[in-house]
This record gives structure tokens, sequence and C-alpha cells, in this order.
């Protein structure tokens, strides 16, 4: 019988069983420190993983590096201004703190100068950053100061140039290690800060198991390292906000005018287009910000109101323009474009809100000479993508960025003098706790890539303008006024969990949720949000149904959920991910 080789990993010595065992074939030179093993404990633990899955997050160390001695930091920390250094100096006194500056408020040279600090104490700093799109410029910034001492870590990354990088902290080269959420778990040993940036996002959180939060691993870990932990955003989580220390930057670097002006509809109209071509005409550039993807949007029969959906998963099938094909953005199946309603046979069908490669076809098409950079993920598929994208538009090859909510995310261009947010009612109406706070934190991010040094006009499309202009210009009110709304029922005063049961049988799925809903109802320790089929029914031939659970007690409601676990559900701890 012939034998398939798997690598895996010793984490204790046990006797012999009686069963057969295949002999260890190779020993490679690489190993889990004992903080790594205890940290995967705890991740498989809480968010209901395998040791394995936990572990794998890890990368290894290696046992035949010799580490070289590595010369104490000396460099110059940056020209603070007077705000500024009451912030740093706020920061170094505490061990976790929530840095809450508004856009263009400079938080990046404190942290700068915070890493100083801890590089001069011989320990290693871990940057956490929600998205890849940002590591271009944050690059730029960190190499002014750290040089070849700071290495950008993110997915996108070859094996060859991932190797360099390890065998630089190996030997002691790199003590800054800068990126999206796998940063986090690099072979570093003396890590003594790790800031998490834009900490509010949700791309912290994993969508595949573990189902870890960044940031909240991000605290978990610096206390096992005795690091400190520097949280920052211009909108910060409400549990942010709620459970740590705040240092405040109420005013921008340089101050610039912004105007506001607020209109309805939901599509680009000629008034915008004239907007964006006097901005253009002279010789500035436009950000154009819409909620959804590429053509993420539907196609509708107006006779007898259906959508066309996905024949695996309950969920409208995405019209994707320039391909001239429907696609499902959950179980990936695509079909070629339809005219014609498969319930009524009704034509012409019509699709619902527009989408990136629509607009980036009408401004083209009526101002001639201007260039727009589609910024979403169907557009930047890979970093060297993101990285052409970014220089183009630096460099004034192209006039406007188009895009999802990857231009929200801490882009700095001094020419950007017109913002058009489009689409922001879609985000405040989603079935989610959150989408007030979603909505007004989008408005005030992408409102803060435009006016970072000369004036900006920032042009709202909604139907909601009490709500937006009542906060966009103080985020902290918005933060106070909606806390009393969360007690007793959402983060941060409960902790949350969503048991998800999928099977391809509908009769199977529901009946695993009503032996789940048995055995919580037996054991009567923690609440019941709610229980059912799942907003999104199927997904990939699969039925979805789910139970909502929440307590005040995050230690008893762990303990119930391990009660339940089986390999027939999935649990996600802490959920933000409803559908």
């Amino acid at each position: 019988m012939k034998t398939t080789q798997k690598e895996g990993v010793i984490l204790e010595e046990v006797q012999k069983p009686d069963f057969q065992t295949s002999p260890i074939s190779q020993v490679f030179e690489l190993f889990y420190s004992k903080m790594q093993v205890d940290i995967a404990s705890f991740i498989a633990y809480y968010y209901f993983s395998s040791i394995g899955e936990a572990l794998a997050l890890f990368t290894p160390f290696k046992k035949s590096v010799i580490k070289q001695e590595k010369e104490l930091f000396n460099s110059k920390s940056p020209n603070l201004t007077p705000a500024q250094s009451k912030a740093y100096e706020a920061l170094k006194s505490e061990e976790i703190a929530l840095l809450f500056g508004v856009t263009g408020s400079g938080k990046t040279e404190i942290f700068i100068s915070r890493m100083i600090d801890v590089l001069k104490e011989g320990k290693q700093v871990i940057f956490l950053m929600p998205e890849i799109s940002l590591t271009p410029q944050m690059q730029n910034r960190l190499e002014k100061y750290f040089g070849s001492r700071v290495a950008m870590w993110h997915s996108k990354l070859t094996p060859k140039v991932k190797n360099q990088i390890l065998e630089d902290i190996y030997s002691g080269k790199v003590d800054i290690i800068a990126g999206a959420r796998s940063a986090l778990f690099v072979p570093f040993e003396r890590v003594g800060l790790i800031v998490v940036d834009e900490e509010h996002d949700d791309s912290y959180k994993s969508s595949q198991s573990p189902r870890y939060h960044a940031r909240d691993m991000a605290i978990y870990m610096a206390k096992k390292f005795d690091a400190k932990v520097i949280l920052a955003s211009a909108t910060p989580s409400l549990t942010s906000y709620h459970r740590f220390s705040v240092v405040r930057l109420k005013e921008p670097f340089i101050q610039t005018s912004k105007s506001y002006r607020f209109i309805k509809g939901s599509t680009l109209t000629q008034g915008l287009i004239k907007e964006i071509e006097s901005n253009f005409q002279n010789g500035l550039q436009s950000l154009v910000f819409i909620p959804t993807r590429g053509n993420f949007k539907y196609l509708y029969c107006q006779n007898c109101g259906k959508t066309h959906t996905c024949p695996y998963c309950s969920v409208g099938m995405t019209l994707h323009r320039n391909e001239k094909y429907l696609k499902c953005h959950y179980c990936n199946y695509t079909e070629a474009l339809r005219d014609s309603c498969v319930e009524c046979g009704y034509t012409p069908l019509i699709s619902h809100r527009i989408g990136t490669a629509e607009v980036k076809e009408l401004i083209e098409e009526n101002i001639e000479g201007l260039v727009v950079e589609q910024f979403d993920t169907d557009t930047i598929s890979t970093h060297k993508k993101l990285l052409q994208a970014l220089s183009r538009f630096s460099n004034k090859e192209s006039h406007l960025l188009l895009g999802t909510q990857m231009l929200s995310k801490g882009h700095d261009y001094a020419d950007i003098s017109l913002s058009v947010i489009m689409g922001l009612d879609y985000i405040y109406g989603l079935s989610d706790y959150r989408a007030r706070a979603k909505a007004l934190s989008l408005l005030i991010q992408i409102a803060g890539r435009s006016g970072r040094a000369r004036d900006a006009k920032i042009i709202i499309q909604t139907a909601n303008e009490a709500f937006f202009k009542k906060y966009m210009l103080d985020y902290e009110s918005f933060l106070k006024d909606e806390l009393p709304f969360m007690a007793d029922f959402y983060p941060p005063f409960v902790s949350l969990a969503r048991v998800l049961i999928s099977h391809k049988e509908d009769t199977k799925a529901k009946e695993i949720m009503l032996g789940c809903l048995k055995k919580l109802e037996e054991i009567n320790s923690v609440e019941i949000v709610g229980h059912g089929k799942a907003p999104i029914e199927r997904v990939a031939s699969k039925f979805r149904y789910q139970i909502l659970l929440s307590s005040n007690d995050r230690v008893l409601l762990l303990k119930t959920l391990w009660q339940i676990n089986t390999p027939l559900i999935q649990i996600d701890m802490d959920a933000i991910d409803f559908t």
C-alpha cells in the first residue's frame, strides 16, 4: 500500500500507540517556539479551529540560525507639532491606547516616533495595516526613517522575497515588519510595540478558519510579549473607544477649507460629470467612491420583480458589464449575460445600482482627455498592478481615482480637490447593527482623501442628509450618542457568536440547527438572539441555517459553544458578518 507523505508538527512526545505507525522520514530545520504554540492553542480554543489551522498562521523559526547582534538604532525622530508631541508623550505611558485623530492629523509621525523609541531599546515592532493597498505609500514613509530595517509582509509576496525577509529577520537585519493581518505571525521574539492602523477596519477579521480578529489578537499577543499597543483611526470602533484610553488629535496637520454639498439620487448625473470636468480642466485630481466593486449590481425584472439569482446560491448574480457575464460572488458560478427573465420571460432586464465599470465608461465618454484609474479588487488583482495604478495617479498620468472601499484606506494625494461619494444609503440601510457607524466612517474616511494640502469640495449623494450632516465633522459625538443604543444588546457590552449550519439537504441542515437549539436550551446559560435560515439561504448548493448567541460573560459563552461544537457546524466568535 502506497503511503502519502505529509508535513506535520510535533507538539509533545507520547508513548507509542498500539496501532501501526509510519516512521518520520525527514525532520526539518524549523520549529515553533513555545510562545507560538501557546498563542496558537488560544486561537484554536477561542476561535473554534483545529490546532493545525492555528499553527499554520505562524511562520516557524529556523534551528540553524546564529543570530547576529544588531547595533541599537540611532536616528532622529520626526519633528512633531505641539499637538503631536502631547499625543506622543501620552502614548508612552499607556500599555494599550487608542490614537483617535482626524484624517490628516499626522498620526504616522507619532507611530514612527514611538517605533524609534522601541528600536533604541533593542526590541522589535509589528505595524499592521488593513490592506496591502496601503503598503506602497507607507513603505516609502517608513524606509525614510528605518531603511532596510523595515520589511513589508503580505500575501502577494513571492516565495523568494518572503524567504529573503525571513533570513533578514533571523539574522537581525530586519526588526520592523509592516503589513496586513499575516504580519502579526512573523518569527519575532522581542516585540516591544504593535501598531494597528485603521483599527476599525473589518478586513482585520478573517473570514476563514481560524476566524480571528487581528486587532484583538494584537492585544492578546502584546500581553504575552510584554509589549505596548497603539490602535489608531480617524473613525475608531465603538469597542476600542469604550475599552481603552483615548489620545486625541483634533486638528489636521495642514489646515485647508472643505465645502460639503448633499444631493439626492443614486446614479452619476450630468451635474456630477460637469463638476468632475471643471476640476479636471483646472489641472486638479478627483475621486469618485461607489460602495460596490466592478459592476456589483443585479439584473432585475420590471414585470415580476424577481432578481436573477444564482442556481446554486440564494443571491443575485453580479453583472460584469465589460466582460459581458454574470457571476456569483459566493460560489463563483458564471454564465453569459441574459436579456429575458427566467421566471416570467419578460424582456428586457434592468440592473440595480451603478458599478465602477459603468461609471468609468460614462466619465471617459463625457470628458475628453480625462483618464480614470479604476481602483477595486476586480482591477487591482496583483501587487504589481497596485503599484502601477498608484504610480500613474501620482505622476498625473491618470486624473480620477474611481473605486470602492479600497479608496478609504489612508491614501494621501495632495492634488485631490474633489470627492464624489455615491451610494452611502446602501451601506446605511444594511441589516447590520453597525450600519450607521460603517456609513458615517466611510464618508469621513473618503472625504479625508481630499483637501490634504489644498481646499476641496466633497459632494455626498444621500437621502439621509440630516444624519450625516450632524456627525460628519464630529465622529466622537456620534460614538457618545451611539454607545447607549448598544448597551445590553451589542458589543462592546456583550459578546456575540454565530453558529452556521450548511448541508446539501435542506431538511438535514434544519435538523442539525434544531439539535443545537435543543442542547442550548438545556444548558440555558446564554441568550439565543435568533435562529432560522441564514440571510443568504444557499451557497454552493448547500442550504444554510444560523443561530445567533449573546452573553455579557465571554467565558460562559465559550464554554457553552464548546458543548455544542461538532464538525457539522461552524462557530464564528465575535462575529461581524451575519449574511
